[in-house]
């Protein structure tokens, strides 16, 4: 019986058992849809990365690309093969699990492992409910354990590719053209980027991954959310007790946060503080988006983000913590923004990593908690580099003083803008509305 392989996020040959499994039932189509639905939210950045990686695995294997609504595509596809089944890696989020329903009322959806190491809802505490702290998810984490790396096919029996000549049109036009330079596009590349970090940043990562003027981290998460690795594959290679162990176990705690808690995509976890008050103000909300509040850490920030479709992690708790408490404004404002930017934009480590800052997450940072742009800017970017390498208006100012201008005569000299808050004062206020929402 020939079967359909569907694929998503899990753009890979290697260590794949959804393919596997697929293609242990016969002739196999490789299917990959483009969904409207997820086109159309993506700046086109994203969908330039998308595109690039989905013509990348056209390139190995015979792949029919289709655009439309995925229910309708995957009957017609499946109808067309006379497949008896279409195999999936298990999608966790709450659009992806609405659409696989809508597709498994039509045709036979075959799940078979998920897009990350253990798949949420896996680890469970001793009353078998989910971890609500990280610490504790991250031991039983490591106590349950993983598979090893699936086998790569060695010559796949794959139909023949039938795509649709606009959907293939369309992903190229959105590789041509995208706003910067993209990472290198496909599976051989992300196993590349990882055996250079593995053998050359590895071993300091734990120190350097806190600073943006270095290259300290993996840069693989841009890799891990289109499933171009598999993090059981990085794992195979790992201490499981290591930093950078740990961060993939952040990666599927915040996956079972979401799988338990769907609501939490854009609500607070959390209700401590549904009594907090927001601000919306428009043009300080365009000055964040645009990296000119006159905070050099925060607009260094967001300019890399614009200008890359990256940012490093401490930046982006240092951005985040700037709109939600210097600028009062709730957090999904700003969850969507990086969303529709981040190459690695997943909703999971996105929405939540934003209500760790703001305080309304699993695991979260103290609200009181406000992250001193500039004491901060000083400590991960002592001399200033990550700083000048971004904002150009501050490339004449040597040294920390970078995280200063407005110490240095001719700070502004070269047009960089004046602070738009005065964050002592926002602090203040920010505390002030804890404690009037807590009561």
């Amino acid at each position: 019986m020939s079967s359909v392989m569907w694929f998503r996020r899990d753009l890979r040959l290697r260590d794949n058992p959804a393919l596997q499994a697929a293609l242990a039932h016969g002739p196999t189509t490789a299917l990959f849809v483009v969904d409207p639905a997820l086109w159309s939210s993506a700046g086109p950045g994203r969908r330039a990365w998308l595109a690039a990686n989905v013509l990348d695995l056209a390139e190995r294997i015979p792949l029919t690309i289709r655009y439309g609504d995925a229910a309708a595509v995957v009957s017609q596809v499946t109808e067309d093969a006379g497949a008896g089944a279409v195999h999936i890696s298990a999608e966790t989020t709450p659009f992806g699990r609405r659409r696989d329903a809508a597709v498994g009322e039509r045709v036979d959806l075959v799940a078979t492992g998920s897009p990350y190491a253990v798949g949420p809802g896996l680890v469970t505490n001793g009353s078998g409910g989910p971890y609500q702290v990280f610490s504790a998810f991250a031991r039983a984490w490591r106590d349950h354990g993983w598979a090893a790396p699936a086998a790569a096919p060695d010559s796949p029996d794959l139909a023949p590719a039938d795509s649709d000549p606009e959907a293939v049109r369309m992903l190229t036009d959105a590789v041509a053209r995208a706003p910067f330079e993209l990472p290198h596009a496909g599976e051989d590349a992300a196993r590349s980027r990882w055996h250079a970090f593995r053998d050359d940043g590895l071993a300091d990562y734990a120190v350097e991954r806190d600073r943006p003027d270095h290259d300290g981290t993996s840069r693989l998460s841009p890799y891990l959310h289109l499933g171009l690795l598999h993090p059981r594959t990085l794992l195979a290679e790992l201490d499981p007790a290591s930093t950078f162990a740990t961060e993939l176990a952040w990666r599927d705690f915040y996956a079972d946060v979401l799988w338990h808690n769907p609501g939490s995509a854009w609500s607070d976890l959390k209700p401590a503080l549904s009594a907090m008050t927001y601000d919306d103000p428009d043009d300080a909300i365009e000055a964040w988006r645009t990296g000119t509040t006159g905070f050099p850490i925060v607009d260094a920030g967001m300019r890399q983000l614009r200008e890359t479709g990256w940012m490093h992690n401490r930046v982006r708790m240092i951005t985040a913590s700037f709109l939600t408490k210097d600028l009062h404004v709730w957090w999904p404002v700003g969850a969507r923004h990086f969303l529709s930017l981040l190459l690695d934009g997943d909703i999971a480590s996105n929405n939540h990593g934003w209500q760790w800052v703001a305080g309304t997450g699993t695991d979260a940072s103290p609200y009181f908690r406000v992250f001193n742009p500039i004491t901060q800017g000083k400590k991960f970017d002592p001399e200033g580099d990550y700083v000048r390498r971004w904002v150009p208006e501050l490339r004449h100012l040597e040294g920390p003083v970078a995280h200063e201008p407005w110490r240095s005569e001719v700070g502004h000299d070269a047009g960089y803008p004046l602070r738009i808050v005065d964050h002592a004062a926002e602090r203040v206020e920010a505390l002030d509305r804890y404690r009037s929402a807590r009561g």
